[in-house]
Formats: structure tokens, sequence, C-alpha cells
């Protein structure tokens, strides 16, 4: 192939900048070289670079337009020489001559006369460029008509008459339109159309393959795609032609809901693509059929009616269903069978779809549900497990809504209820074992026969009034033992008891636990309010967060218990109608507020330290592990800052309230006793100088008679020191 690069790539239809960039890598770096290549070597250079450019049937239109750009150059080769030659001579002018075949090297043109050839086999008559030097005459005097002999010339209105003839078999071409034309002739890459333009149109053969029978004289529908292109070609497609036609016949449809026929294609995601007259559908998986498709795969290649059921005029794109046409079908069956449905009547259907509350079945043409619960007597935990996809069953019409169209269907209504046959033989108090079907919040039901089911309220697990979780109490599918507490054969309904299987330990409560008895007990649980203590199986107490100390002030149990913890505790009070027991903690010690009264009066003042600060005050721990609250304002140290957590501080008792079991004590008041007492302190000094002075200055007064210098100055010093004090 050739390596010299052209730009004449760019002239074939569909090749742009970066298709030629792509054609170079792989040694096509002309239209010539494109013509060379058939599509077995186009599609051999594919798979040698590893990169697929386009399809089989672009370069097949590539390779047909190429080879008809190098057939076209070489037929303008031999006119565009022969104008350069005569642009060379402007003064040369033709003269027929023979000449041997060989001696004919000049650039000859066709003859201009009609004269018939020569037999002669070794000569060949031919016309050449003969120079003629420029006469010396004036041009005036040149014989201008010397090579005219065989002009004709015609008048205006033969020249009118002509064009009037010509123009007349034309048409008025516009684009953007179809219009009809007819084929010409066929080349190997094109088809030459005749749509009456003063041009014919060129199209490409693989627009044609839908019609290989075509032949000249056929009359097909083009689309005008411009009437004069960049070539000065008129340019034609057939296959929008096809399209436009196409689309307007699908909106016809649309509008008027008419069945069209399309075939499907391909599968894509979410459904199947459809050739509807040429043009390319959507049809989603969910309008296939009525029931639900999972291979879509079988579709591939069937040819079927659809309904336009939406269309987009911008993107020109429409979407189909077939689903529409069989419901429509279907909607006529439901009726009929709905008119003669009733309450109780038995039906055969087919199950279509199951869910995890039913299954939908269809009774021949129209569907039904079989809710979860209509479908066994038997508790049972999705439709699953006894039902299968396309099974066939009859059921019972439960309830039919002509309106809504819902029919409510039956599976167990056709088996006797096990509480008429099982129910025999149970008794309240007798002892049963059954398997766990289901559990809530509120207790958990137990499956004593197939069909038979009791209720184990959570109040009926423990003796103990602790709080139970169902859930954390009983799994599915074990196996429990319990007692009939009632049984309600009409309500079909039976309670049951787990905790009646041992004997109440309330009944001897008051002997075994008596008031003011201390024993330990396991935490078993903790509420902000208190905490829970288990003393035996059965029997437990609450001990309330304000008798877990008697010192501190908890804000949550948690600070001083945990859960599965043993503690100490004293039971304070027996409610026995109510099943309650009051526990107590700090009972276990004296009170030691008896005590406190007298190590902390009022006034009295001791070292202690800042546990916590909150927003209105300070918790301190004074001696013997006693707390105390101090307000905000009585927190500011001598140096005006607020005490701080673990900083240690004399503090004195303000109130101390043994009822209400408070102490509020205050540092700042200590700091301002202190102040006060050092002012008065400096005030009694200096008072005392003061009078000291006074004395002094009666005694000078009294002992001199008659002042000098040395007094006076010595009473001025004196007079300063007193004015300074």
């Amino acid at each position: 192939m050739s390596k010299t690069k052209n730009d004449d790539l760019k002239v074939i239809n569909g090749i742009g900048p970066a298709f030629e960039t792509r054609l170079n890598a792989l040694g096509i770096n002309s239209y010539a070289d494109l013509a060379e290549l058939t599509l077995e070597k186009a599609e051999a250079l594919e798979g040698e670079s590893g990169d697929a450019m386009t399809s089989s049937e672009e370069w097949s239109k590539w390779i047909d337009e190429a080879k008809s750009l190098v057939l076209a150059a070489k037929s303008e080769a031999p006119k565009a020489a022969k104008t350069t030659e005569a642009a060379k001579s402007p003064k040369a002018r033709i003269k027929k001559t023979k000449v041997q075949d060989d001696d004919a090297d000049d650039i000859v043109m066709p003859k201009l006369n009609d004269e018939d050839d020569s037999d002669d086999e070794d000569v060949t008559e031919v016309e050449k460029f003969v120079y003629v030097p420029e006469p010396e005459t004036p041009h005036d005097a040149f014989d201008w008509t010397v090579d005219k002999k065989n002009v004709s010339y015609y008048t205006k209105e033969e020249i009118a008459s002509m064009e009037d003839a010509y123009t007349s078999s034309l048409i008025t071409l516009n684009e953007n339109e179809i219009v009809k034309g007819t084929v010409a002739s066929i080349t190997k890459a094109d088809v030459v159309l005749n749509v009456g333009f003063k041009s014919d149109g060129l199209v490409s053969k693989s627009e044609f393959r839908d019609m290989p029978d075509l032949k000249i004289d056929d009359v097909v529908d083009v689309y005008v795609v411009s009437t004069e292109n960049q070539k000065g070609q008129l340019e034609l497609s057939r296959k929008k032609a096809k399209l436009l036609v196409s689309w307007e016949n699908i909106k016809k449809a649309f509008e008027d809901e008419i069945v069209v026929k399309g075939t499907v294609l391909s599968k894509t995601k979410g459904g199947l693509i459809v050739d509807v007259n040429g043009l390319e559908t959507f049809l989603p998986g969910s309008q296939i059929d009525v029931k639900p498709i999972v291979d879509y795969d079988v579709y591939v290649g069937k040819t079927m009616e659809f309904k336009i059921v939406k269309i987009n005029e911008t993107i020109k794109n429409a979407v189909v269903s077939h689903k529409a046409l069989i419901e429509s079908d279907i909607e006529e069956q439901r009726q009929v069978i709905i008119s003669k449905m009733e309450k109780g009547q038995v039906l055969e259907g087919v199950i279509k779809n199951i869910t995890d509350f039913g299954a939908f079945i269809d009774l021949g043409g129209v569907d039904g549900l079989l809710y979860i619960t209509d479908i066994s007597w038997g508790r049972i935990n999705h439709p699953k497990e006894v039902l299968e996809l396309n099974q066939k069953l009859n059921v019972v019409v439960l309830e039919f809504d002509e309106n809504k169209k819902r029919i409510s269907l039956g599976l167990k209504q056709l088996q006797a209820h096990p509480w008429d046959e099982s129910s025999a033989g149970l008794e309240i108090g007798q002892k049963v074992k059954g398997k766990v079907v289901n559990v809530e919040d509120y207790g958990a039901f137990v499956e004593i026969k197939p069909g038979v089911e009791g209720l184990i309220h959570v109040s009926e697990v423990s003796w103990s009034n602790e709080p139970i979780n169902s859930r954390d109490f009983f799994r599915l599918g074990e196996e429990i033992e319990a007692v009939i507490m009632t049984i309600d054969k009409d309500e079909r309904k039976m309670s049951l008891s787990v905790k009646q299987l041992t004997e109440d330990p309330w009944k001897i409560i008051a002997e075994k636990f008596p008031v003011g008895s201390k024993h330990k007990g396991t935490v078993k649980n903790i509420a902000p309010y208190g905490v829970f203590v288990e003393l035996t199986d059965g029997i437990g107490g609450m001990v309330h967060i304000s008798d877990l100390s008697w010192t501190k002030r908890y804000g949550h149990p948690s600070e001083l218990v945990s859960k599965d913890q043993e503690l100490d505790v004293v039971v304070l009070e027996i409610n026995i109608e109510e099943r309650k027991l009051s526990l107590g903690h700090k009972q276990i010690e004296e009170d030691p507020w008896d005590t406190f009264e007298n190590v902390f009066p009022e006034g009295s003042e001791h070292d202690a330290t800042v546990l916590s600060v909150e927003d209105k005050g300070a918790i301190i721990l004074m001696p013997y592990g006693l707390e105390a609250f101090a307000p905000t304002r009585h927190l500011k140290k001598e140096d005006g800052s607020q005490a701080k957590v673990d900083e240690t501080l004399p503090f004195r008792v303000l109130e101390f309230n043994r009822n209400d079991k408070r102490i509020i004590v205050s540092h700042t008041k200590i700091i301002d006793a202190n102040m006060a007492e050092e002012k008065a302190t400096k005030a009694k000094t200096a008072s005392d100088e003061r009078e000291e002075s006074k004395k002094a200055v009666k005694n000078i007064q009294a002992n001199v008679s008659k002042s000098t210098l040395g007094d006076l100055d010595e009473l001025s010093n004196l007079k300063k020191q007193m004015d300074k004090k």
C-alpha cells in the first residue's frame, strides 16, 4: 500500500479526522489504498491491531465509495491533461493529420468531424495540436471562422424553445422531503436514481439490502438530504426515507390504536429491541406477557403483534407492548367469569406468582389472591413451604369485588378445621407439649396439634414480676411444655402457662423472707430509678436508688452496681397481693446521720475536696465520706477564681438537714470572715497609733514655753507623720 499521506480519505462519507488517523495507523493513507482492500483484508488488519473500528457493513460502504472515486479520477485525467496543454499553447489550433501510432505521442483529442475511420491498419487518423506562429497582420485581418467549419448556429427563438423543453422535464426539489425515484442504473457500490432533478442521485447499494430483486426502472422512496452537497452532487438516502415513513406509520398506529407487527431483534437491559416497519422500538420486560418472564432469549427472532403505548417525538423513539393485547383479551374473559362467580364456588386454578404475603392464582383469564393465612390451618412462614409455581389446585371463592376486580380465594377452607377434630381430649389444667411457631412481644404461640395453637403470655412465664422479653425466652421451633389455663372452642383460642409447672413461691414468702431479714441476691436488671435483685427463682424485689447509700447521691444505679453482681439487701416491705418486695442496700449498715449531726454542726469548718462542678454548684466530699453541696457563689476563692475539681479547701457548714440528708457548705464565707477580721485588726492598730501621736504633741507643748527654729522643725515632721497615718 502507498505510504504517501494524503488528505483525501475525508472525502468519503463517515470518515472524519479521528477515523482518518486510525486508518493511517493501519497503513491506509488515501482512498486509492482503501479501494485496493477487500472486506476480508480489512477484518484481518483490525485483528492484527486489536482495534475494531467499525462494522463490516460500514467497511464495505467505504471500500465501494473509494472504488467509485478512483474510477472517477481516472476518467477525469485525460480531460485535465488536455486542458493543461491547451492552456500552455494559446496560439495553437487543431489540424487534422495522419501519423503512425508510435509517433502519436502528442496529447490527442476526440475528432471534431463525422468522417469515417481509415481502413489503413498502419496509419491512425488523429487530431493533434500544432503550433501556429502569430500572424504578422493585424487581428482584424484574421479569419476567425477558420476552425468553425462544423459548428451549428441557432436563433434566439430556437435556444429559448430548447431551454423550455429541457426545464419543463425538471421538477423543483426541496431538501428534507421524501420523493419518488426511478432506478436508472445499478453499479457494484451504488444505485443511480432519477428523481426528475437536473442531476441524478447516488444511493449506496447497502441501503437496498432488503430489496435483493432490485432492478432498473423500479420506483423507490428516497429522502432528499441535500440538493447540492460539498461535491456538487444531489445527495439522497433511502434509509432516512424508510425511517421517516416508519415513524409516520408508528405515530398513526399510536393515535388510532392500530395493532402493528414487529420482529424481536435482540435482548437489551430491561427488555427487548423490536423492529417495527424498519424502526427499532423498545419492549419492556414487564410488557412482554401478563406473567413474569425470566428468559428473554426465547423471544429473539419471533414476529409478534404489538400495541404502541408511548412515543417520543423528539428522539423518534417508541415503546411497544404485547401484554396490552393479551390484557384486552383477558378483560373480556374476566367479565364472563366474574358474571358467573359466586361466594363459596370452587374453582380450579394455576399458581402464576408467589409472594411473601400469598399467591396469585390464574382462574382462566382472571387472577385471584390466595392470602397466606388462607393457605393452611397450621401456621406457615412463607407460601413456598406448601405451594409451587404452575401448580394446579382447587380453591374456594371467599370474596370478590366486581367493581374493583378483586377476588379473595381460600385453600384451607376446603378442609375441616383441626379444632373440630383435634380439640377433643384437651382439658384445663392438663400438661401438654408443643412447638413454638411464632414469637411476639406479648408472648409465644405454641402448636399443640396441627392447626391447634395456644398462647403463652409473658406474664405466665415466671412467678417473678421482673419484666421478661419473650424473644429472649422463646425460640422458634423449640419444643416446650406448658399447662392449659383456658380453652374456648367456639373462638378456637387456648391460653397456656409455663410458671404453673412449678409451685407458687409467694405462698411462703413471709416465712422465707420476713421483713428486716438480710439476704444476698443477684442483680438481674438495672433501671434509672433502681435495681432489680433476684433472691431465688421467681422471687425478687426492687432496691430504689435512694436506698443504695446513706451518704452518696448516685445519678444512676450503674455507678455502684452492675448486672449479675451479688448484692447484700434487707427486706423492707412485702406486698403479697401485688407480688412485690421492697429491698434496701444501705440498711445493711446503721444510719450515720445521727452521728453526723454532732460532727458537722452549722458554723463548723472542715477541710474538704471538690468532687465535681455542676451548673448550680459543686459536690464536696466531706470527712467520713459524706457528700455536701456548695452553691456556685460560695466557691469563690481569695484571688477571685472559682474552686476546681480535686482541689482541697476549707469549707464552713451553712446548713445541716438530717431529715432530707442535705448539707450546704461554703468556702467563700471563710474568706469573707478572714478578710473582715484582718480589716478590723488594721483599723484598731491605726487608731492606737493616732492616740500615741496626740499624747506626744501635748507633752511637747507643755514642756516648751518658747518656740525655737529646731522645735518648729520637729513639730513639722510630727505633723507630716500624723497626716500620713
